[in-house]
């Protein structure tokens, strides 16, 4: 009685499944049946002359076997044949070559079958939940998913959607200043989905460019209409981001369309992404006027462009040269990897008198270690006063150089123009 309540109690733990994972009814009745059968198949070498009946609505399930009736003496596969004896104690009529159909007990197959079947079950189950979970996100890959916070680890985040599906979130993929508690809900784009050996992740990001798009398309209906192409963005998660966007409708100001009226469409995307500024301009296919447009706020007064090595060289006012290299070398950054070109910013002197004072780094040599006059030449700056027109924070970022070495370059140069 033990072993047969213990069988049922499959149906029963396969019933909340389908009930948590929304199995419809017809793979339920396959999945089962294949369960039995398989069990079936392992016991007595095949499951062909059995037939199973699986009712999840009553949540039970029928099984017989089919034998053919044999001479008594002639029985050579238990499975298969029936003494002609035994088959009229079932019923008296039967004769030989007949087919005997019996309902079979499956607890009196033992509790190794019945381990057996729950393994069997366990192991399609799981397979089912990976190809359910694998089919729902392999082509929303870019959407925006709301999930809840599930547990917060030191590498990544682990959410549940709607459905108990779970996603994960790492650490990589957060924007800096995140910081979530169990329970709350986090907004994030579906970046990739992995599947490998048939055990799908779904990883989500809300530093891709992807997540600041779709928040762009939800609140500016003329990117969602089309009206309104997002060209470039780049982004420096939680701090700043640019993005180009472009309109074929003259009577459409693009930038104003997704500012909005003193801002109020980006307000909600900045508290989103953590007080992340936007910065929104026009695109263009013409390279040197969108480079000047990206190094916005900046006022450029001359740009030498190198196509085939997509570099850029970017010439300013000297009280231009901060804006458009901005804190910790920021603007210039963000304006290179949406432009994909190399920046180099040259600080221009007006009437060409000063820059006759001015000294190659090179002359240097002796007073500064090569590797570091390098470093400072690879950012643009080729003379002294370059280098003492430039941010010290720019030049600790940008040219990956220790502060005290700056210090120590910043002194060098300032003592040879005080001994002019």
């Amino acid at each position: 009685m033990a072993k047969k309540a213990e069988t049922i109690s499959l149906i029963d733990t396969f019933a909340e499944f389908k009930e948590t994972k929304n199995i419809d009814r017809a793979t339920l009745v396959s999945v089962l049946e294949e369960s039995f059968r398989s069990v079936i198949a392992k016991m007595f070498g095949s499951d062909e002359n059995y037939d199973v009946i699986v009712n999840p609505d009553k949540g039970d399930f029928e099984i017989y076997r089919n034998r053919t009736v044999v001479a008594d003496g002639e029985v050579q596969d238990d499975n298969r044949e029936i003494s002609l004896t035994d088959a009229r104690q079932i019923d008296g009529d039967y004769e030989i070559g007949e087919e005997v159909s019996e309902s079979v007990d499956f607890a009196k197959f033992g509790r190794r079958a019945i381990l057996t079947l729950r393994q069997t079950l366990a192991s399609k189950i799981l397979e089912l939940e990976h190809d359910s979970l694998y089919n729902k996100y392999k082509d929303r890959v870019g959407e925006i998913v709301s999930a809840e916070v599930y547990q917060v680890w030191k590498k990544e985040m682990l959410c549940v959607d709607d459905e108990g599906n779970e996603l994960l979130l790492p650490k990589t993929e957060q924007i800096p200043s995140d910081f979530y508690h169990k329970g709350e809900a986090v907004r994030a784009v579906v970046a990739r989905v992995d599947n490998t050996n048939n055990n799908p992740k779904i990883i989500l990001s809300r530093t891709a460019p992807e997540f600041l798009q779709r928040l762009l398309e939800a609140e500016v209906p003329e990117i969602h209409d089309g009206l309104i192409t997002v060209r470039k963005i780049a982004r420096m998660p939680g701090e700043r981001a640019k993005i180009a966007v472009e309109s074929y409708d003259d009577r459409i100001d693009p930038v104003g369309a997704c500012v909005g009226v003193k801002g109020s469409r980006v307000h909600g995307i900045v508290r989103e992404l953590r007080g992340e500024n936007i910065d929104v301009i026009n695109y263009t296919q013409n390279i040197s006027l969108f480079i000047t447009r990206a190094l916005s706020p900046a006022t450029v007064n001359s740009i030498r462009v190198n196509e085939e090595e997509r570099k850029a060289e970017v010439f300013l006012n000297p009280d231009q040269v901060s804006l458009a290299i901005g804190k910790n070398g920021l603007n210039i950054k963000l304006a290179s990897m949406l432009t994909e070109y190399t920046i180099d910013v040259f600080r221009e002197v007006e009437g060409g008198g000063e820059e006759e004072d001015d000294i190659y780094l090179d002359e240097f040599a002796g007073d500064i270690d090569p590797w570091v006059i390098d470093a400072l030449k690879g950012i643009g700056m080729e003379t002294a006063k370059d280098v003492l027109g430039a941010p010290r924070d720019m030049l600790v970022s940008r040219a990956d150089l220790e502060e005290e070495t700056v210090d120590d370059v910043l002194r060098i140069l300032r003592e040879e123009f005080e001994e002019e």
